[in-house]
């Protein structure tokens, strides 16, 4: 079985090419790729190379391929298999594997398991610790967000508090409580402003900052005062451009009794410095955004840490658990991950894209790896309908769902553009 996939060989060294799979064993899934979202932990992998630490040092002659959040169809299944796993079948997968304590995953550390590829070999071990996973969604695009809201599902279970003269460490986020989400106009902090108005346990107050007006008019017009009054929950965006003493005014907004629950979404020194200014008693900091410097610092107030029991903890990706949690929410319709993207493409503008991710406005970029197609922003589908009538399509398929992309438009997608 041939497959054409986007490798990584070095740092910013990324090629789409076509090889030969091995045939599968009795203990492996051969997969056909559908959708892959792109993680900006891609880009840092792409740009690091053989220093990041879950990239093997002989990518130069055994390259991986990148892409982690990915979905598709099942098309081979081992013989010692059979039972578990049906082929036409659709799956989703953890890419999180901590496979006896290994940090490999895919779209980081394999050769024959990554996202951005037309077809994969799912290795044995993924099976046997249940990072794959049967699905039955009507979506693709779905299944491969599931990861990117896993890591934010996670990152809530995991913070938590502690009550004075006791040791027990209670967690998840304070119900009721006052949460600040920092830099979070971004995709993920889009999901968690979903989840943290439609999960089953919520804050009373809302808090999100950005420097970005127009990704906060953005956030603004998907989530509403008044959808987040109807959860419960006090819902407040903050520009915080030019504001002088930022962790005063946000601050303000508790009656200065500060945040329970904050989580940073970029990883900015002054964001940093920030969240930890804004913590109230036993609150508790996530460091949700990976720094790609090993050297990354921030001033952190240790007297609150002491006397106001104010804590600091990071998260990385989220496990099965949490992946569960994210489809069963999307199916029931409580999150709709489609709020973080902004753009979608085919598997030639995988490479181009990772390597400017940065620098790419916009939310999540979508890639659907059986099309040709450069990265397209769906603000840009009427402009580019004007010329060709499949993105006028999608133009109106997209308007009749407040903008945001859907089950309708990735199957006129796949149906239009599919190889």
């Amino acid at each position: 079985m041939k497959t054409r996939a986007v490798r990584l060989y070095a740092e910013n060294d990324l090629r789409l090419e076509e090889f030969e799979l091995p045939e599968i064993t009795d203990e492996e899934i051969l997969v056909e790729v559908i959708s892959d979202s792109v993680c900006m932990s891609t880009y840092k992998a792409a740009i690091l190379g053989t220093k990041h630490k879950r990239v093997p040092q002989d990518i130069d002659v055994h390259p991986i391929i990148v892409g982690h959040e990915f979905a598709g169809n099942i098309v081979k299944v081992g013989k010692k298999l059979k039972g578990q796993f049906k082929e036409g079948n659709k799956f989703a997968l953890q890419p999180a594997l901590n496979y006896k304590g290994s940090m490999w995953s895919p779209g980081y550390s394999y050769r024959y398991f990554g996202g951005d590829a037309t077809y994969n070999v799912i290795p044995r071990e993924v099976m046997e610790i249940g990072c794959f996973l049967n699905y039955q969604g009507e979506t693709y695009y779905e299944a491969s967000l599931a990861e990117p809201m896993s890591c934010i599902i996670g990152a809530f279970h995991a913070s938590y508090h502690t009550s004075m003269g006791s040791y027990e460490h209670r967690m998840g986020i304070v119900e009721g409580g006052k949460m600040a989400l920092l830099a979070a106009a971004g995709p993920m902090g889009l999901g968690a402003i979903d989840y943290a108005l439609h999960a089953d346990r919520r804050p009373s107050l809302l808090v999100v900052t950005d420097v970005d007006e127009e990704k906060l008019a953005r956030a603004r017009t998907i989530f509403t005062a008044a959808e987040a009054k109807k959860c419960g929950v006090e819902l407040v965006f903050v520009n915080t451009q030019g504001v002088a003493d930022v962790p005063a005014k946000l601050r303000a907004l508790t009656g200065d009794t500060g945040f329970d629950d904050v989580f940073v979404f970029t990883p900015v020194k002054p964001v940093v410095e920030q969240g930890d200014q804004i913590l109230g008693r036993d609150g508790c900091l996530n460091f949700f955004a990976g720094p790609t410097d090993p050297q990354f610092g921030a001033h952190l107030n240790l007297y609150n840490v002491h006397y106001g029991s104010t804590h600091i903890m990071g998260t990385t990706g989220g496990n099965t658990a949490d992946l569960l949690e994210s489809l069963k929410m999307t199916e029931e319709k409580k999150i709709n991950p489609a709020v973080m993207v902004t753009h979608v493409g085919g598997l030639d503008a995988v490479a181009e894209t990772v390597l400017n991710l940065p620098h790419i406005p916009g939310g999540k970029k979508l890639i659907y790896t059986h099309i040709n197609m450069k990265l397209t922003a769906i603000d840009d589908f009427v402009k580019l309908g004007l010329n060709d009538t499949r993105f006028a399509c999608l133009a109106d398929i997209v308007s009749n769902n407040k903008g945001l992309w859907c089950a309708e438009a990735e199957r006129y997608l796949l149906e239009k553009w599919r190889d």
